[in-house]
């Protein structure tokens, strides 16, 4: 089958324009409705580089932020002013990112 079925309603119409799938639906349901099923793509490359980058992401913010506050020997109150906001917010988005795509999946 060349085309690809997103709703029922294609589905349905294509049941009463095709009569191959309709005897194929009348043999066997299942097998008929499985092969318009789409899988899914099952890439762990994307997974791997998206943790990657993630992961050095944080490391680099952690250490800038280490260098940052290691320059300057300011009391620890002060030290909060010198670390720029952009960092607080990427690094919280990267961890935000991180543990999302860490999580498992949620079972039924």
């Amino acid at each position: 089958m060349s085309r690809k079925i997103q709703t029922f309603q294609q589905f349905k119409d294509e049941l009463e324009q095709n009569s191959d799938l309709q005897v194929e639906f009348r043999e066997d349901p299942l097998k008929a409705v499985q092969q318009f099923e789409q899988r899914i793509i099952d890439d762990k490359w994307v997974y791997r580089i998206v943790v990657t980058v993630l992961g050095a992401i944080i490391l680099l913010i952690v250490t800038g932020v280490i260098i940052l506050l290691s320059r300057d020997g300011t009391a620890a109150t002060d030290a909060d002013k010198l670390v720029p906001t952009i960092f607080t917010a990427i690094g919280s988005g990267a961890i935000g990112a991180l543990a999302g795509l860490l999580a498992p999946a949620p079972q039924r």
